[in-house]
Formats: structure tokens, C-alpha cells, sequence
């Protein structure tokens, strides 16, 4: 079934109680949820009595939570702690399969915070059989076994650095989401300070506040980011370079390389998810 609805918090935490029953219910150690979106599919702003791992086979998830933006593809998952609130945006058709995990099973070493991890070959397929598990009620055996190496393994990955800060202030907020509609755009301070009402140096000064680094350098990011939906949709590392601006795929690939710690052909479009098959 394709959602491509608004979802509100109120109708997701409802959707909790069903699934979960209330926070003090133990419940199943890990409830198991696929769901396919549109391109330009969008769940509001809600949060979950369980901490969550968003997980995608396909497509590429913009996630905001906390202050920050993720951009998630399927070599990505977001782990998202309870009580957090969070909104998603998909960009391009994405296959959502997410994990709810019991505060009983969640594991010491991860962490309160929303945090980007990188997925294994491994958890992807443990998470794949999951899904096609989901239903069943034997967490005594070989389902309970499975959620345990399950947990165990997402407990092991380590962290990504694919993380926007985003600004409190609504002037740089402005800018930020101007920046994020178009990253190609080539306006200068000058003109972006124009959007933000304030001057060039002020709006430097508000991006080292909110953002913790200089202005440029969080706009070079949001382009590196935005390359990510270009190359899991099946684009070439031409194709996203040209398409945000570089003057080069070179210049591009290193930049990204750089960022990200992984070369931009590795974020090319995967085999498609066996249980949609």
C-alpha cells in the first residue's frame, strides 16, 4: 500500500497505543513495519513510545529530528530514540522498513540522540527477513533469536557523519531552506543576505552560532547531500556534479569522497528489495 498522506502526531502516537499498547507495556521486543511512499510522500512531525530504526531499501529519506536534517539512503539508517519527534520527506519512491524496539531490548551502547549509521550487508538482510516475519509470535525461538543478532548488530555499526545542522533563527532558517530547495544556486552572500533581511556579515556571524561552522562550508554540505537522491535514483556521478553546480565530476567526487567517506558511486541504486518481489 502506498502512503502518501500528511500524517499527524496525534494520529501516529494513536497509531502507537494500537500497535504497542501504552509506554509501561513490554509488548513484542521488536515490532516490525514496511511502507511504501510516494516521491514527495511526507509523514508530519510525530514521535513513537519505542526508539526506532529507519531503515530504506529504496529511495533516499529526508528526515528532520532534534535540530538536524538527514538525508538517508539505503546504505543509511537513522536511529531515532523514543520520545523524539521527527518528520520525513521522501525523495523518490521510497521502501520503508523500520524497526520499533522495546526499551528492554534497546542496547547501552546506542545512543539518546538521533544518529545516522551505516547499514551491513548483514543487518540489511536481517532486517529484510524480519519484515517477512512480522506477525508471528514466537520471540521464545527462532524469531526471538533472529531479533536478538538483529539488535545485537545495529548495537556494532558505527556512526555517519550525513547530518545538517539546521538554524534556530528564522532569518538563517531562511537562507538554510533556500539553499536546501535549490542547491545549485550560485547567489553569492550578498544576495542570500537579502533573502535573510540581515547583512552579509550577520547572517556569517548567525551561521557560526546556530550551525557551528562557517556558512560556506554547511552550504557545501547541503549540495553533497542533495547529490544522494540523483545517485540512488540510478543518476551518474556526471549527472549529480553538473546537476548541483560543480565544474567538474572530479571536483565533485572528491568533495563528496571527502564529506561522506565513501566514493559517490557507492550510493548508486542497489538490487531491488526481495520482499517487494
Amino acid at each position: 500500500m502506498i502512503f502518501s498522506w500528511f500524517i499527524s502526531a496525534r494520529a501516529r502516537r494513536s497509531d502507537d497505543a494500537a500497535v504497542f499498547g501504552p509506554a509501561s507495556f513490554r509488548g513484542p521486543k521488536v515490532v516490525c513495519v514496511g511502507r511504501d511512499y510516494p516521491d514527495g510522500g511526507i509523514v508530519g512531525p510525530h514521535c513513537h513510545a519505542r526508539a526506532q530504526l529507519i531503515y530504506a531499501t529504496a529511495g533516499v529519506m529526508e528526515i528532520r529530528a532534534a535540530g538536524s536534517l538527514w538525508l538517508v539512503p539505503p546504505q543509511r539508517a537513522l536511529w531515532v530514540g523514543a520520545g523524539v519527534d521527527h518528520a520525513l520527506h521522501a525523495r523518490g519512491a521510497v521502501s520503508l522498513r523500520t524497526l520499533y524496539v522495546a526499551d528492554h531490548a534497546v542496547s547501552a551502547a546506542l545512543p539518546d540522540v538521533p544518529t545516522s549509521l551505516a547499514v551491513t550487508p548483514l543487518l540489511r538482510e536481517l532486517i529484510l527477513r524480519a519484515i517477512q516475519c512480522a506477525g508471528e509470535t514466537d520471540e521464545d525461538g527462532r524469531q526471538g533469536r533472529l531479533f536478538d543478532v538483529l539488535i545485537d548488530e545495529v548495537a556494532a555499526l558505527p556512526h555517519c557523519p550525513l547530518r545538517l545542522s539546521m538554524p534556530s533563527d528564522p532569518r538563517l532558517r531562511r537562507v538554510c531552506e533556500a539553499v536546501l530547495a535549490n542547491p545549485a544556486d550560485r547567489r553569492d552572500m550578498a544576495a542570500l543576505a537579502r533573502i535573510a533581511g540581515a547583512s552579509p556579515r550577520t547572517l556569517a556571524r548567525l551561521a557560526e552560532r546556530d550551525l557551528g561552522l562557517p556558512f560556506s562550508v554547511w552550504r557545501q554540505q547541503a549540495r553533497i547531500l542533495a547529490a544522494l537522491p540523483v545517485l540512488v535514483g540510478g543518476g551518474s556521478v556526471t549527472e549529480a556534479a553538473f546537476a548541483l553546480g560543480y565544474d567538474s565530476p572530479s571536483a565533485f567526487a572528491s568533495m563528496f569522497r571527502r564529506m561522506v567517506g565513501a566514493a559517490p558511486a557507492t550510493h548508486r541504486a542497489r538490487e531491488a528489495d526481495p520482499a517487494r518481489r
